[in-house]
C-alpha cells in the first residue's frame, strides 16, 4: 500500500463506512424525530437500565463530555431521567421515561428497516460475516 494512498488505507475505509451507514441511518431515524446519537443512547438505556454515565458513553461510544450534554438534552424533553444510584448514592444513572421508551419503539422500526435495506444489498450471509469480523477486529484491537 503506498503511503500517501489515504483512501487504501483500513482505518479510513472504516470511517468511511461509518459515515455511511450513519447518514443512512440518519435520514431514517429523523423520520421518528431522533438522532443517531440519541437513538444509541435510548437503545443502550433500554438494554440495560439505570448505567451510571461513564459506563453508558462506553456502550453508545461517545465521549463523556459530548454525552453529558446528549443526556442533558434528553432530560430537558423527558426521554430520559436520571435518578441516584441506590447501591451508591455517589452515583448518578440514567433510566429510560416512558416517552423515550414510546420514542425507542418508533425509531426502532425505522433502524431495524435500514439493517434489512443494508441486508439486502449485501446479502444475509455477508451481512453475518461482516459484523462477525467487525466484532473480532474490534476485539481485536482493544
Amino acid at each position: 500500500m503506498p503511503a500517501s494512498d489515504l483512501r487504501t488505507h483500513l482505518a479510513y475505509a472504516l470511517s468511511a463506512a461509518e459515515r455511511a451507514a450513519n447518514r443512512d441511518l440518519s435520514v431514517a431515524l429523523a423520520e421518528a424525530g431522533i438522532t443517531v446519537e440519541q437513538w444509541r443512547i435510548l437503545s443502550a438505556l433500554a438494554e440495560n437500565p439505570g448505567q451510571p454515565m461513564g459506563e453508558l458513553a462506553e456502550t453508545v461510544l461517545m465521549p463523556h463530555p459530548t454525552l453529558t450534554k446528549a443526556v442533558d438534552r434528553l432530560v430537558d424533553s423527558a426521554l430520559v431521567y436520571r435518578h441516584q444510584d441506590p447501591a451508591d448514592r455517589r452515583r448518578v444513572v440514567v433510566y429510560l421515561s416512558d416517552q423515550g421508551t414510546a420514542l425507542l419503539d418508533r425509531a426502532k422500526r425505522r433502524a431495524v428497516s435500514q439493517h434489512r435495506a443494508m441486508e439486502r444489498a449485501l446479502g444475509p450471509e455477508r451481512t453475518e460475516r461482516l459484523m462477525h469480523d467487525l466484532v473480532a477486529l474490534v476485539r481485536m484491537i482493544e
